[in-house]
């Protein structure tokens, strides 16, 4: 499976913006975009792509910033969209929709790990049961009801403790319950749009509109 394996915090300083591509280290002082004014942009001549956007500038990075939020890579992100675009309802609110019930990200949600991408590394070695079976897909389209769990050897991952203690302190999402002496979480609805807070500066219509051309 094709995946990114460069520096993570390059996508944040081509976006402006924090992704929490590195969960929770990204709230810490040490997040390189709490400097953006030193790094700008990446590349030798930041300058050169420092115009001001064209409208298609405009949606292409909505789309990217959306894309790499979630950690995937340009033909499954399409297939999501294409996915979305059939369901009833607005487009851009079926597509976070679906991109919520991945597994890697219901993971993360779940403080089983500190980014999405460990929690796609969980998920394909196997540390991740759901409904007590074996799921090794990232992309896996968790539904409402679904009970996931940690292996036995995943409970006693020091980097899985480590993600858990963040519970105590910020809590868990409100479509998600979560045991944590169990170590174990349920996915108790699909989110509306308006519930995922860590998406209010990316507008989704843009994203429509990209794919609409």
């Amino acid at each position: 499976m094709a995946r990114y394996t460069g520096p993570r915090c390059r996508y944040c300083r081509v976006e402006r913006t924090k992704l929490f591509l590195k969960g929770q280290r990204c709230y810490s002082d040490k997040c390189p975009m709490n400097n953006a004014s030193e790094h700008g942009l990446p590349g030798k001549e930041p300058r050169a792509r420092s115009k001001k956007p064209t409208d298609y500038g405009l949606m292409l990075r909505e789309k990217q910033k959306l894309k790499r939020t979630y950690g995937m890579l340009e033909k499954q992100f399409k297939l999501a969209f294409v996915e979305a675009n059939r369901m009833a309802g607005k487009t851009g609110e079926n597509l976070i929709s679906l991109l919520e019930r991945r597994l890697d990200n219901v993971v993360y949600r779940m403080h089983f790990a500190c980014s999405r991408s460990q929690a796609t590394q969980l998920v394909g070695h196997g540390h991740i049961l759901v409904n007590g079976k074996r799921v090794d897909i990232p992309s896996y389209r968790v539904k409402a009801g679904d009970v996931i769990t940690l292996s036995a050897t995943a409970k006693n991952m020091p980097s899985v403790k480590e993600s858990l203690a963040e519970y105590g302190k910020s809590g868990i999402v409100a479509w998600m319950t979560l045991d944590e002496a169990q170590m174990t979480g349920t996915f108790n609805a699909v989110p509306r749009r308006s519930e995922v807070k860590e998406l209010e500066n990316i507008n989704e219509q843009l994203v429509v509109e990209l794919y609409s051309r």
